[in-house]
């Protein structure tokens, strides 16, 4: 009898020990916005991550494992401006999960919050891979990491809200440190403002209006087109007129078209991150900028 009391007291006390509340399951598309979720929330949430660095974020398959943690999912943290129109709507909806349905409040669009860049004046597939609610790749400048946080952590108290005190000082934590970050960077990138850069994709433009970089050409001939041969001999050939000191493309694109232009132009070609663990670097927000500017200063110093 003491023994069997024993064993009810330690499963007791075994209990009381036990969090009162279970982590808030995130499904973040993308390596970025679960980076963002994990900062505010902390060991309130629980993320997972659709896609890793070194995966094109347009071109992913809706495969039944991510159907699968899409079902258990009370967030749904999405880029949005179609950036995953080819693989989230048939997740979210074959989960059968009401809660993350676009519309609830478990479906999150990070691009909602932010000034949009590059918004088309005439929606038309003749024109290549256009977004009609402008270029989604809004996570190459941090600078609207402060828009986005600040509605995420509102969004997770309001499907948390015994944690809203937590969220809101996760959020404040981290704009604090992102606004110390965003002045260093942009102190310890000031020689790249102004200069003329190549693009392998339509992936920069918010980095570019960040840092000042200024494109003079893109290695496809309309978004998401792969060049021919002789449209990038073209580029070479406008070098002598207006030459671009390197060529930029995400981490996660193949690199041929780069090193075509940068052998025959004479210039550095360089892999960006994109996003956290598109090199080994950037392993989180921070790192990811710090490795990004870097790069760029390399390329530049030669």
């Amino acid at each position: 009898m003491k023994r069997l009391h024993a064993i009810a007291v330690s499963l007791l006390l075994a209990s009381l020990a036990l969090p009162a509340h279970a982590a808030l399951n995130v499904f973040a598309t993308v390596p970025e916005w679960g980076a963002l979720a994990r900062e505010i929330g902390g060991d309130k949430v629980k993320i997972y991550s659709a896609t890793h660095g070194l995966q094109d974020p347009h071109r992913i398959e809706a495969k039944p494992s991510l159907i699968a943690r899409a079902r258990s999912a009370q967030l749904v943290v999405a880029t949005g401006a179609e950036l995953e129109v080819g693989w989230l709507p048939v997740v979210v909806r074959e989960s059968g999960n009401a809660r993350i349905q676009p519309g609830q409040p478990g479906y999150f669009e990070a691009s909602r919050h932010v000034a949009m860049l590059d918004v088309p004046q005439v929606l038309d597939r003749a024109h290549g891979d256009v977004h009609a609610a402008g270029n989604p790749h809004i996570q190459t400048d941090p600078r609207n990491l402060f828009k986005v946080g600040e509605a995420l952590a509102a969004r997770l108290a309001e499907i948390d809200p015994a944690n809203a005190a937590s969220y809101a000082a996760g959020y404040q934590t981290f704009a604090g440190r992102l606004r110390d970050a965003v002045a260093r960077w942009e102190k310890d990138a000031a020689p790249l403002r102004g200069t003329p850069v190549l693009v392998q994709h339509k992936a920069f433009p918010y980095l570019q209006n960040w840092l000042g970089l200024r494109e003079t050409g893109c290695l496809e001939p309309k978004p998401g087109v792969e060049a021919s041969s002789a449209y990038l001999a073209e580029i070479v050939a406008r070098q002598a007129g207006a030459p671009a000191k390197m060529v930029i493309r995400p981490a996660y694109q193949y690199d041929a078209p780069s090193r075509w232009i940068a052998e025959r132009a004479k210039i550095p070609a360089v892999a960006l991150p994109f996003t956290v663990g598109g090199t080994p670097g950037a392993k989180d927000l921070f790192s990811l900028y710090d490795e990004t500017v870097a790069l760029l200063l390399g390329a530049l110093r030669g």
